[in-house]
């Protein structure tokens, strides 16, 4: 006779996280994987990835500096924070719904965690984020921002801003899955809300009927995680950093939750 233990059930998502756990050597192998290809592909390297948010940095700041005059004091190290929060977000979560996609023969083939995809991208995105910040280095040195001691609290607005990325990017896949048409839709829906982002205009110049709009925008509060530091060269306040907290964890309970409910439909589906 079969005894049947129910303590021994565990949800999908805690199964989801023991199994991501035990495929942590394909996990690396992924993000390995990504970096050398990336760069493999690229004539410049590495060096493009410095080269580029510094190219984006130039051109922008003269477009904005004197066409539109913002008033914004050193306005090269606000834009290129925002920049370089705004694309690893964007970026992110874009390819973790393409990957998963194109990894949908690997997925019908053999088993692996399908959340291991999602990761992957991830842990590739941080890399490439903590090489752009060579960038913003150099552009702070040689516009002579100070660099003071609220740094320190880099490693966490960065944990900060991957959980949300991570839930979010988990959600969205779960949605392109079922739904091919998200992957275009949420391209265009990124362009909305990158200017309802204040990545290069201060809050000061959005009319009063957008104001509250741009504030509750997460990108908006998880940017101000790095502005404060960075820029203003100030340790965010408590409120920020329990708001941004609980906005992250949350997204990234939400994503995981949703993802792993539904993703043994996965294969029947992409």
């Amino acid at each position: 006779m079969i005894t049947y233990d129910s303590s021994t059930v565990r949800s999908a998502a805690i199964n989801e996280l023991i199994e991501l756990w035990r495929y942590r050597d394909l996990l690396k192998l992924l993000v390995v994987n990504s970096i050398k290809t990336r760069y493999r592909r690229s004539a410049l390297g590495v060096l493009w990835t410095l080269l580029n948010p510094l190219l984006n940095t130039l051109v922008l700041t003269i477009v904005f500096s004197t066409l539109f005059r913002f008033d914004i004091e050193n306005f090269p190290v606000y834009l290129l924070v925002g920049l370089l929060v705004w694309n690893f977000f964007a970026q992110t979560t874009t390819q973790s719904m393409n990957t998963l996609i194109w990894g949908s023969n690997l997925i019908k083939r053999i088993y692996v965690p399908r959340t291991v995809f999602a990761v992957a991208v991830a842990g590739n995105g941080i890399i490439n984020f903590l090489l752009s910040m060579v960038s913003l280095v150099v552009i702070m040195v040689f516009t002579r921002h100070p660099f003071t001691a609220a740094l320190w609290m880099l490693p966490l607005s960065i944990l900060i801003l991957t959980m949300f990325t991570l839930g979010f990017a988990l959600f969205m896949s779960t949605l392109a899955v079922f739904f091919v048409d998200i992957v275009d839709m949420f391209g265009v829906l990124l362009s909305v809300f990158f200017y309802l982002t204040p990545v290069f205009y201060p809050l000061s110049i959005v009319p009063a009927e957008l104001l509250k709009v741009v504030e509750y925008n997460p990108i908006t509060i998880l940017l101000s995680l790095f502005r404060y530091p960075i820029y203003l060269g100030q340790v965010p306040p408590a409120n920020l950093l329990l708001t941004s907290a609980l906005l992250a964890i949350g997204t990234l309970l939400l994503g995981w939750l949703v993802f792993t409910r539904k993703v043994d439909e996965f294969a029947y589906r992409i």
